[in-house]
């Protein structure tokens, strides 16, 4: 009864991702307690704490008042980046390849723009720094302009987060493509069936030399050290998130580990040829290249400064290379 159960393709998709789901919020848990505590010789966090205990603990929180001009749209943003995950998520699963205008790789670099949007649009739509209304006037004693508007903490991590979707997550989107010259074909359900006649993508030179850009993507687009910089500790602290609180946290919480455990299942479908779902074994292998990519993201920022743009631009245009040399290799 159970098969008969999973025969259904609607039923099957909601099953693999609430397997997903719960799996992904123990990713950040796993990379503070096992790789970053490790590593600087503490105890580190109890392995739920990150991933569910946080966003369980902030839902409970009151919100609070954040001055905004479109106040509606900025509280949505963290939901919509969490739905926009999930719609890649659908994407990549078998029985959404029936769907040519989803199971594609451009609506899957679609969702991943709009994604990067969200960051963009969080910092411009803040306009409180520590729920405090700006501008207000320099209260300083003695100060000339005593009337002089401040800058907000958000718009820096604006501005930083356009120049990311400019130029800084373009490697990521070259190596997403790189499997296409050798499948000849966008469609995932082509990608799939290539590497499931010709082996993974990944064990030739082209895939390796991409697999390596998509790495440096993946930290990219997690905005992880040394990529940061929108939210970089020093300077602007929490960056685009700084003024979501209470249950608008929790959801920015859920869609970080969410998000970390789609982008293994996006280089597992891309580079294996292997898509999450719950009917075969090949979720296995989808858990495990998310747990991979973790562990050595963990390890990389774990000693890994945050980059200037004297070090970020230098780094992005070699992995931009590397992409174009895997693009190319691909096409021979």
């Amino acid at each position: 009864m159970f098969e008969n159960i999973l025969t259904n393709p609607i039923v099957a998709v909601i099953i693999t991702v609430l397997v997903c789901f719960v799996i992904s919020t123990l990713l950040p848990g796993i990379e503070r307690k096992y790789i970053h505590a490790r590593i600087q010789q503490r105890i580190g966090p109890v392995v739920l704490a990150p991933g569910l205990m946080a966003p369980l603990k902030f839902m409970f929180k009151e919100n609070v008042k954040v001055e905004s001009p479109v106040p509606g749209l900025y509280k949505i943003l963290p939901i919509i980046c969490f739905i926009v995950v999930l719609c890649v998520l659908i994407a990549l699963t078998p029985q959404a390849y029936h769907f040519a205008a989803l199971s594609s790789l451009v609506a899957i670099v679609g969702f991943l723009k709009v994604e990067e949007i969200c960051y963009v649009l969080m910092g411009a739509l803040s306009k409180s720094v520590m729920s405090v209304r700006m501008p207000f006037p320099d209260r300083i004693k003695g100060a000339v302009h005593n009337k002089a508007n401040l800058s907000f903490i958000e718009d820096i991590s604006a501005r930083r987060s356009l120049r990311m979707i400019t130029y800084g997550s373009f490697p990521l989107y070259l190596a997403l493509f790189a499997p296409v010259t050798a499948s000849r074909s966008i469609f995932l359900q082509d990608i799939v069936r290539y590497q499931q006649i010709h082996g993974p993508f990944l064990f030739t030179v082209a895939g390796g030399i991409a697999a390596i850009v998509f790495f440096i993507g993946y930290m990219i687009i997690l905005n992880e050290y040394p990529f940061s910089i929108i939210k970089a500790k020093s300077d602007v602290i929490e960056g685009p998130y700084m003024e979501y609180a209470a249950k608008y946290r929790a959801v920015v919480y859920l869609t970080r580990g969410f998000f970390m455990f789609v982008l293994g299942c996006v280089f597992s479908v891309l580079f294996i040829g292997v898509p999450p779902t719950i009917m075969s074994w090949g979720i296995i292998v989808n858990i495990v290249v998310a747990l991979i990519f973790v562990f050595m993201m963990g390890i990389f920022s774990a000693f890994s400064p945050v980059f200037t743009n004297r070090q970020l631009l230098p780094t992005i245009l070699g992995t931009t290379l590397l992409g174009i040399l895997a693009v190319v290799l691909g096409l021979l």
